[in-house]
């Protein structure tokens, strides 16, 4: 169906997000580090990605995200630049920050919280998706 990039540090959040990505048919990949995710993205070209907030650093997945989204014609990932990212994170629970989906502080197009089960993120992956292939989707 979709290739999938998941850039996550945690094995087990990992392995726990490849199973029911790949029962209903998704080609999976990963990368534990926001710099190993990067190089992914070029190697794999996904149809989405699925990146966390904490990895070597408290904000790794906001900069991954930052330089997915770089308008600049000249960037690496500017054929990438509107694959559709989902956040999946702990950090509201883990900490006191709360942060929404930004165009230009935090360009992702949804978040879902760790804790959801496998049912609300095979949902929010089929959704994005569909919206990523949607007649008029974004260039």
């Amino acid at each position: 169906m979709a290739t999938i990039l998941m850039i996550d540090d945690d094995s087990d959040i990992v392995q726990a997000t490849r199973i029911p990505l790949e029962a209903n048919g998704h080609e999976f990949h990963a990368a534990s580090s926001g710099a190993e995710g990067l190089r992914q993205v070029l190697a794999v070209a996904p149809d989405l990605i699925i990146l966390d907030v904490m990895m070597e650093t408290y904000t790794s997945g906001f900069h991954v995200s930052l330089s997915l989204r770089n308008p600049s014609p000249d960037s690496p990932y500017a054929a990438c630049r509107r694959t559709p990212i989902l956040m999946l994170t702990a950090v509201h629970t883990t900490t006191p920050l709360r942060f929404a989906p930004d165009e230009d502080y935090l360009p992702v197009d949804a978040f879902l919280e760790k804790s959801a089960g496998p049912e609300a993120l095979v949902s929010m992956v089929e959704g994005l998706l569909a919206k990523s292939r949607a007649p008029g989707a974004r260039p």
